[in-house]
């Protein structure tokens, strides 16, 4: 029998890891996020540990080393909403959630503010735009950075049912196939990892997960997260994750934008090259450029959930609790009571496999 709240139980331990591992990924990266792969090699060579956002970012500028960034805030933020709602996301909440939290960081001066699809879905909501219908036209990495409490909060098995949860935390800004596929890739890793699968076996995971996504929300054009993971993993099989040409290679040819269909897969070539060592996937990601917090945090989350809590350097972990008063435990015990209490959600009511409207 498992205990959610001792910090001893393997799973416990992984789930945390999951947890910490995204802020991990989201610190390293912070620094530099949105830079060139030149511009981050002139002005610190390699980032190999916790830097300052260096004062011409326009983004992370000012920020202390260590410092997390949206994509973990976010993610707390659906953490929170899981556990005070039995396991369910309301979408009016959520959108709720997400204003309060930008206005916030602009009260405070950050210029760390919502990402595209975001801020477009919730500006409609703010115009008066159904919660259900806000959300049509994302299809940048947002969903997928903020999923991580999803897949610990959820078993991946029954598949559909666990893509249901997916959608929830997807609705109100990326309701469309690819921002669900790419999310629904990264909670499946994570919570394949949670429950004890090997780092292997929880891209598999993802993969199947991204094609059961595909199959929901709005569809919109674009390349197929399951098949572009899959290519990206086969693409740096059998490269030195410490050659600098297997860092070109993930930043010219796999991509590195906010797009889903570049970022969430290049967080799982950073996953297979550096495999279940989180500190190694973070530092391969920072140093990508692009969205390089983003894809840290991706990366981070999952290694995090195979290698645990444990498998996280102490002193970086000590790091990001003193900067950002993180406490990420009692989240992670919370989310797993969930696992062990909550129903498979049913199948969407009118869900088609073809992703359309019924």
């Amino acid at each position: 029998m498992h205990d959610p709240h001792d910090p001893h139980d393997a799973r416990t331990d992984r789930a945390a890891g999951a947890l910490y591992g995204l802020a991990l990924g989201d610190a390293l990266g912070m620094p530099t996020q949105i830079m060139s792969r030149s511009a981050i090699a002139a002005r610190f060579g390699r980032v190999t540990g916790f830097e300052a956002g260096p004062p011409d970012n326009p983004v992370a500028a000012g920020l202390p080393a260590g410092s997390i960034t949206d994509d973990t805030d976010q993610a707390l933020i659906v953490g929170r909403l899981l556990t005070g709602s039995g396991g369910r996301i309301d979408p009016e909440r959520f959108a709720h959630a997400l204003l309060e939290w930008e206005a916030g960081m602009k009260a405070k001066g950050s210029l760390d503010l919502l990402g595209p699809s975001t801020k477009a879905a919730l500006d409609a909501v703010a115009r008066g735009v159904p919660t259900q219908e806000a959300g049509r036209t994302g299809t940048t990495n947002g969903a997928a950075m903020r999923v991580t409490p999803v897949g610990v909060a959820f078993p991946v098995q029954p598949l559909e049912a666990f893509v249901d949860r997916v959608v929830e935390s997807c609705q109100v800004t990326h309701d469309t196939t690819i921002g669900i596929a790419g999310a629904a890739a990264v909670a499946a890793a994570v919570s394949s990892a949670v429950a004890g699968a090997p780092l292997d076996e929880a891209m598999d995971a993802a993969e199947a997960a991204a094609e059961a996504g595909a199959r929901r929300g709005n569809w919109v054009a674009g390349a197929d997260i399951a098949a572009r993971i899959r290519w990206a993993r086969a693409t740096v099989a059998g490269l030195d994750p410490d050659d600098e040409a297997t860092v070109e290679t993930i930043s010219k040819l796999i991509g590195t934008s906010v797009a889903s269909q570049e970022s969430v897969p290049a967080a799982f070539a950073v996953l297979a090259l550096a495999g279940d060592d989180p500190w190694r996937c973070c530092l391969l990601a920072a140093n990508l450029g692009g969205d390089c917090d983003t894809i840290g945090a991706i990366a981070g989350a999952v290694a995090g959930a195979v290698a645990g809590l444990r498998g996280l350097p102490a002193d970086a972990v000590a790091t990001l609790r003193s900067v950002n008063g993180l406490d990420l435990e009692p989240l992670a015990a919370a989310l797993l009571a969930l696992r062990d209490t909550c129903p498979a959600a049913p199948v969407a009511a009118g869900a088609r496999p073809d992703g359309g409207d019924a």
